[in-house]
């Protein structure tokens, strides 16, 4: 049983998934196979009000809230709500309190840093204006004016002066690939209304390998955002304090602990607290650029002689691409508003594309005027102070107009290395969704934020920022491949999307897409020939990889389900019928409040079989092999059972109870709408609210558990069972139990 439920949306940034069914579909042929073993077990089980009758307890204990009743609040991603049956909420990652003091010093170390554990909570969906959305989901590609040109420039300068003039006329040649590549995302919003990233159009309209590798783009592209970003906002810092200069690999490992933390805890992009560096940094640069371009008209914009250097490289065709290939990495992150179109105040489509079209505005601008300055004032890069800093210094001296734009280059900087922390933990969500990555992926953790995920990428960026001495240089290189691999996959994409959909301007869509897809492939190739030598061989094998690992992820999934899958002669049945007493016709009585003290009085204290009074819990997903073999576990040890599906939509509990029926609702069945896609959350809190209606009972919560026969299958799987037993352990009187299924 999966600790979360799907997400149908897109990975983008503005907003958590949306649940969605996962529920199997059954074809006609399991339908019949569903058929026959319910008449098998009706002729075993006997007559199912026998099985109501016998329930001890009363499985109607009320509701989660629905999202629509569920309001923000101001800096936090989750609120809390009410649970079901009036109880307080439970743990969504246990309740098991350590017993050691290795084990209690790291709880509390722990609750320091990441807070309480949420009980039982909802993700509150954020509704952005277009202010709020254009800084919010723009830092990333805002943000790479700070290290694109100075990257494009610390390839030129290799050729000395000839090559520092090829500045120009590649600035513009980068500047129109943004303004196709962005009038073509246009496109995509208007096809995808709902969010559309790399990963999802690729896959829908490419195939799954291309849908894959448009995702190993992706993730590459996050890790080495939050890699990039720190480096270049530490060497924005260093080039106001030089003393820190070296101490930029545990500074920055440290800024990268504190967003772990900051993430683990749940907190979300708040508009206007995140929006402010966004926007400072634009009036910061736009002044800059306002300042630099007055000095310049008054000696009639005649460029400034750069300093003298030595010439290592002869200009050429192949360092003209490299120097293009490192410029385009400033376009990182222009496909983020396309991802978070739900996140849009109404009418979202009509927002996103407004709000794109201003990114991309506000990017030329600032790309173009900052190379503009630079063929100028004649700068050239320098290993001691940023190409950004020079041009600050030459323009504000080294007053507050240097600082401010200093500290809001490193703050947006720092911004766009947090973004990647919405994005990456999202795309590994969609891939488990889709059976392609481990289902770990898909669980949220004791803040309810996809904590496997967000390790990953602090982890994986920690590495490599460690790895190049926290240095841009030398990771750019890397960056290229992944952001233009996902951009090419992206916009084929959609060219093929518009040749089959072929509705209204299909051929003026196809066209601007068709056009995006041709330069970001040019980009793509020229960044894997010129870089391949320098880490662009790493990022390939990395794509090559992940491809690989993800092909074989989904087959072994394939295994299991065809393992899993009804079979009329594999489906085993209670040899008995239920023979328990009934309490008595209708609705088991409600204890009164003196058999609720005595029944916690007794606590564990029963000595004979006849004092032990139990109920058969068995939380089943999905009506496979492995759910009928726990049901008729249950069913035949001839106590009462309720059956428990929890769903995170009304979709699937609809889908899911019409199968029910199709069996031949033999059982007792309580679903649980949990529109949050934690499964532990729910289950536990629902146990311990009929725990407290019959705190005589004896609960038994039976588990169908998937074991393979590989060590290294184990990961794929969820294992709810232990994490079940720790989370109940506190409550008397609840045993948990598991019924394997070999595959």
């Amino acid at each position: 049983m999966s600790n979360t439920k799907n997400d149908g949306g897109g990975a983008g940034a503005g907003g958590a998934p949306s649940p969605d069914a996962t529920l199997p579909v059954l074809d006609r042929q399991q339908v019949g196979v569903l058929r026959r073993v319910g008449r098998e077990w009706g002729r075993a089980a006997g007559d199912p009000q026998a099985w109501r009758r016998a329930l001890p307890v009363d499985p109607e204990l009320g509701r989660f809230p629905a999202s629509s009743e569920i309001r923000p609040v101001r800096f936090g991603r989750f609120v809390r709500v009410a649970t079901v049956g009036g109880q307080p909420p439970v743990e969504a990652g246990g309740k098991d309190t350590p017993t050691s003091r290795l084990g209690r010093a790291g709880a509390g170390v722990r609750h320091v840093l990441l807070g309480a554990p949420l009980r039982s909570t909802a993700i509150a969906h954020e509704r952005m204006r277009k202010l709020v959305a254009l800084p919010v989901l723009s830092a990333d590609a805002l943000s790479s004016v700070a290290y694109g040109p100075e990257a494009m420039l610390a390839v030129l300068v290799l050729a000395g002066t000839a090559g520092l003039r090829y500045s120009v006329p590649i600035a513009a040649t980068i500047a129109f690939l943004m303004l196709a590549v962005g009038v073509s995302y246009r496109q995509t919003i208007r096809a995808y209304p709902h969010g559309g990233g790399s990963y999802i159009v690729a896959t829908a309209n490419l195939g799954r390998l291309p849908g894959l590798a448009a995702a190993a783009g992706l993730l590459t592209d996050y890790i080495l955002t939050v890699a990039v970003s720190i480096a270049s906002g530490m060497e924005a810092v260093t080039s106001a304090v030089p003393s820190l200069r070296g101490d930029v690999v545990p500074i920055g490992l440290a800024v990268i602990g504190v967003l772990l933390a900051g993430n683990l805890r749940g907190v979300r992009q708040a508009g206007v607290l995140f929006a402010a560096p966004t926007y400072a940094f634009v009036v910061a640069v736009l002044a800059l650029i306002a300042f630099g371009l007055y000095d310049a008209a008054g000696h009639g914009f005649q460029p400034t002689a750069t300093p003298q250097s030595t010439a290592t490289e002869g200009v050429g065709v192949l360092l003209v691409l490299r120097a293009f290939a490192s410029g385009s990495t400033a376009m990182t992150g222009i496909e983020a508003i396309s991802n978070a179109v739900p996140a849009f105040q109404p009418t979202e489509w009509r927002n996103a594309r407004t709000t794109l079209t201003w990114m991309v505005g506000l990017l030329i601008v600032l790309f173009a005027g900052t190379v503009a300055l630079v063929h100028l004032d004649g700068v050239v890069p320098d290993a001691q102070e940023t190409v950004l800093s020079q041009l600050a210094h030459r323009a504000f001296g080294p007053g507050f107009g240097y600082v401010f734009t200093q500290a809001a280059t490193a703050a947006i900087l720092l911004l766009a290395a947090n973004t990647a922390y919405n994005d990456f933990p999202r795309v590994l969500y969609l891939l488990a969704r889709d059976n392609q990555a481990p289902r770990i992926f898909l669980r949220l953790g004791d803040r309810l934020a996809f904590s496997n995920g967000i390790v990953v990428l602090s982890v994986a960026a920690a590495a490599i920022y460690a790895a190049f001495d926290g240095m841009t240089a030398p990771l750019i290189p890397l960056y290229a491949v992944g952001v233009f691999l996902a951009f090419t996959l992206s916009q084929t994409g959609m060219v093929v999307h518009w040749w089959r959909l072929r509705d209204r301007h299909w051929r003026k869509s196809l066209i601007f897409n068709a056009v995006g897809a041709l330069l970001s492939a040019i980009v793509l190739v020229t960044a894997a020939i010129t870089k391949f030598t320098s880490g662009a061989w790493f990022a390939a094998l990395v794509v090559g990889l992940f491809i690989l690992v993800a092909t074989r992820i989904r087959h072994h999934y394939e295994q299991v389900a065809a393992a899993l899958a009804l079979h009329p002669h594999a489906v085993e049945v209670p040899g008995r019928a239920l023979t328990r007493p009934r309490p008595r016709d209708g609705a088991p009585p409600a204890p009164s409040a003196e058999a609720k003290a005595e029944g916690e009085r007794e606590a564990e204290s029963e000595e004979t079989p006849e004092e032990i009074h139990p109920l058969l819990i068995v939380p089943i997903a999905a009506l496979d092999l492995a759910g009928m073999r726990a049901l008729a576990y249950a069913a035949s040890l001839r106590q009462p059972v309720l059956a428990l599906h929890i769903s995170a939509s009304e979709e699937e509990a609809r889908r899911f109870r019409a199968y029910w029926n199709l069996w031949g609702d033999h059982l007792p069945l309580k679903i649980l709408l949990s529109p949050y896609r934690t499964i532990v959350a729910p289950l536990v809190n629902y146990i311990e609210s009929l725990h407290d209606q019959r705190p005589d009972l004896t609960l038994t919560v039976v588990l169908p558990e998937i074991v393979v026969r590989h060590r290294r299958h184990r990961l794929l799987h969820n294992r709810l069972a232990p994490r079940l037993r720790r989370a109940l352990r506190p409550l008397p009187k609840i045993v948990v139990t598991t019924v394997p299924f070999h595959v």
